[in-house]
């Protein structure tokens, strides 16, 4: 974490601080950044929920849940002085006047300076309501700072995203939204940017004369657990592709900033992204495999299928795995697939990006019935967090016979230990001002329209689901979509 940034006092007020992402990703990220002091002495925490619970109360949840989340505790007590809770109804215009009257009292009392952070850690259809109440009851008039925090997702498609930024807009400016991706507070996927910006060796060979394609690949063994409801609205091309899938492409494939200015990286991602082609309904099938889980083994253990799960049909067609050929149509990329890979009940547990260089234009180690192995930058993300370079070099026996060569950088135990959660690094960044790792509109814009013509080519024919079973690496439409191109997933490489 950057403690070079000056601290900042803010009252943060969280909408939905009962619920399962406050207690374990929030308050265990904001007491980390305290206990760090990356937080200034003075902040408070005012959690918002429909239960009627008492300060006491609120006060041994969070603690329970730091403590559940959090090795060291050192300093817990001293946090737990500056949260508080209010009983709220996000639809009661009289809740906002008591929510207003609690912020005042403590900005006197913690010298706030009238900066306040909204974090809405709830449903999306509460979004508009909450922000047009903070607005009329006076909440966002304030001489500091106000800055409004989102969850995905954003929107069911780009008709729906375009109402609610609409409505957002009318209590906060866009430069005062700030969209959460999490993936963009992984660590490893911000050393994107450090590897290709900061190393001579890679940015000259990062384009269509040396690359032949790039893989990213999110694939998890869980289920849709207990987010079926939620998953059968949305599935994986929007639970997945239309942020973290196409956000990691963007950092892939844009092109150097002029600086390190939030404003300068996000303008050439927005670049990328309307870069991207969109496709007639006819060829969607062509490039995008969709996928949906049968019942299977995953360590041993027998699993359900997709429509046996928990508030899911039983015909559901909901894809609980996307694969697809993305082009971009710019001067670097041009001929270029990316390709993105995600799903559910699948292999193992990965968040990985494969960059595979061309072949060398004559191969003077050819050898009969075997080509030299590809050359490839890996970047594990999750869980083993490293990067590594794999070439061909001679093996240790008389004759030219090549070997692979792996050269691997992989996260020490101690480099573990001092990694911060992605949420942490986002709050801090948010408190700061930091818009780099969040989502601009102009690319919610572009990621929707790319999405939106996948969706719309989908919902003219049926999907023969389920057609993977859990504990593989999804339908095999999916390897073909690789091997027409003469190409493979690189899966379990390192």
């Amino acid at each position: 974490m950057n403690k070079s940034k000056k601290q900042i006092p803010a009252l943060i007020t969280i909408f939905g601080a009962t619920g399962d992402l406050s207690h374990r990703k929030l308050f265990p990220s904001l007491f980390h950044l305290f206990q760090q002091d990356n937080l200034d002495d003075r902040i408070a925490v005012i959690g918002i929920g429909r239960r009627q619970l008492t300060n006491d109360d609120f006060r041994a949840q969070v603690k329970a849940s730091i403590q559940a989340h959090v090795q060291d505790t050192k300093h817990l007590d001293k946090f737990m002085q500056h949260i508080f809770y209010q009983p709220h109804d996000v639809n009661d215009e009289a809740s906002y006047a008591d929510l207003l009257q609690l912020s005042e009292t403590l900005d006197q009392e913690f010298s706030l300076e009238g900066n306040r952070l909204f974090y809405l850690a709830m449903a999306p259809q509460f979004f508009g309501t909450v922000t047009d109440y903070l607005k009329s009851s006076g909440l966002t008039r304030t001489k500091g700072f106000k800055r409004l925090v989102i969850e995905k997702p954003f929107g069911s498609d780009l008709t729906s995203a375009e109402e609610l930024n609409q409505q957002i807009r009318r209590s906060f400016k866009e430069e005062e939204i700030f969209r959460i991706d999490h993936y963009l507070g992984k660590d490893m996927v911000q050393n994107i940017e450090v590897l290709r910006f900061s190393n001579a060796m890679f940015e000259p060979l990062w384009n269509n004369k040396y690359i032949s394609n790039i893989q990213v690949t999110s694939s998890e063994i869980l289920g849709v657990e207990d987010r079926g409801g939620y998953y059968e609205s949305s599935g994986a091309l929007k639970d997945m592709v239309q942020n973290h899938m196409l956000q990691m492409v963007a950092l892939l494939a844009m092109e150097p900033p002029i600086s390190l200015h939030s404003d300068d990286i996000r303008a050439e991602k927005v670049k990328v992204l309307k870069s991207l082609r969109v496709l007639p309904t006819e060829d969607v099938r062509h490039h995008f495999v969709r996928g949906q889980y049968d019942a299977g083994q995953i360590n041993g253990q027998e699993v359900k299928a997709y429509r046996d799960e928990d508030k899911v049909a039983s015909d559901s067609s909901t894809p609980t795995f996307v694969s697809g050929k993305v082009l971009i149509d710019n001067f670097r990329w041009a001929g270029v697939p990316f390709y993105i890979r995600t799903g559910k009940r699948m292999k193992r547990k990965s968040i990985q990006v494969v960059v595979e260089f061309k072949e060398v234009p004559m191969n003077l180690y050819y050898q009969r019935d075997k080509h030299l192995d590809s050359n490839l930058l890996v970047i594990n993300i999750q869980p083993n967090e490293g990067v590594s370079i794999h070439l061909n070099g001679k093996k240790y026996v008389q004759g030219i016979e090549t070997e692979p060569v792996q050269l691997s950088y992989a996260m020490s135990a101690q480099d573990k230990m001092n990694t911060v959660d992605a949420y942490e690094n986002l709050l801090y960044d948010a408190l700061n001002g930091d818009a780099t790792n969040f989502t601009h509109w102009e690319e919610l814009k572009s990621t929707w329209k790319f999405v939106d013509s996948i969706s719309d080519a989908w919902s003219k024919f049926e999907p023969e689901f389920p057609n993977y079973k859990a504990g593989t690496n999804g339908p095999l439409e999916s390897d073909l979509l690789l091997s027409r191109d003469g190409l493979k997933w690189w899966d379990d490489i390192q």
